[in-house]
């Protein structure tokens, strides 16, 4: 619709320009100095609003965090990566909001993780565990305080897996990952899922850690993820 539009206007602008130019040389009117130089160099103006509006015509357009496709309606766009080695932290979109990220300097070691309100889209907090060389006490603990119809937002840095023990690979699994079982040393992963959930979440990702095939020495690629999540019902 907007190609069409956009062409529609070109196509105005052309034929007014060309009939004003037809005109002054039947008529022989007199152009200033400035006037005349631009109609005199007609071809060279009308290429270059030509280009404008192709341009901004065919600009595709940009939807929220930057994901590929616009989300229906009651649904939140979120757009996630997981860390780049140990040098680069995860970043967590929601809704054009973006929720952790190093410029942020919200993100650390181990998993990072924030929780949405499920109705509203709100950011409700923001927390890092380091699975590392930190303790997974802290983690089990913020895992049992979240409430039914958070939305959980997970991405590993460096390394999200050392310190997890059973325990907090189930609390974990309740909210919808399949893959926390197997999360292993410097893997990347990321994941969105949902206190409350009723079935394993459609959105996450996992690479291993392997030597054979790591971008980074010693650190698997970034894992990246973006999709629309469900508003929560009444």
């Amino acid at each position: 619709c907007f190609l069409t539009g956009a062409a529609k206007l070109v196509v105005v602008i052309a034929i007014f320009l060309l009939t004003f130019y037809v005109i002054s040389q039947v008529f022989e009117i007199k152009m200033d100095a400035n006037l005349g130089h631009i109609f005199g160099n007609l071809p060279v103006v009308f290429s270059k609003i030509l280009v404008y509006f192709l341009l901004k015509a065919t600009k595709p357009p940009r939807y929220k965090c930057g994901i590929s496709k616009a989300c229906p309606e009651k649904h939140f766009a979120f757009k996630m990566s997981s860390g780049a080695a140990n040098v680069v932290g995860p970043k967590i979109c929601v809704e054009d909001n973006v929720l952790m990220s190093g410029v942020k300097n919200n993100v650390g070691r181990g998993i990072n993780m924030a929780l949405v309100n499920g109705k509203t889209g709100e950011l409700l907090d923001t927390k890092f565990f380091d699975m590392w060389g930190g303790d997974v006490a802290p983690l089990i603990e913020f895992l049992k305080t979240i409430q039914d119809g958070t939305i959980v937002l997970m991405a590993t840095y460096d390394d999200g897996a050392t310190k997890l023990n059973e325990e907090a690979r189930k609390l974990i699994a309740e909210l919808g990952s399949t893959s926390i079982t197997n999360l292993g040393f410097r893997d990347n992963w990321v994941f969105c899922g949902g206190k409350g959930i009723k079935t394993k979440s459609p959105f996450e990702q996992h690479i291993k850690n392997n030597k054979d095939t790591n971008k980074y020495e010693g650190w698997p690629e970034v894992v990246e993820m973006e999709g629309c999540i469900p508003q929560k019902q009444d």
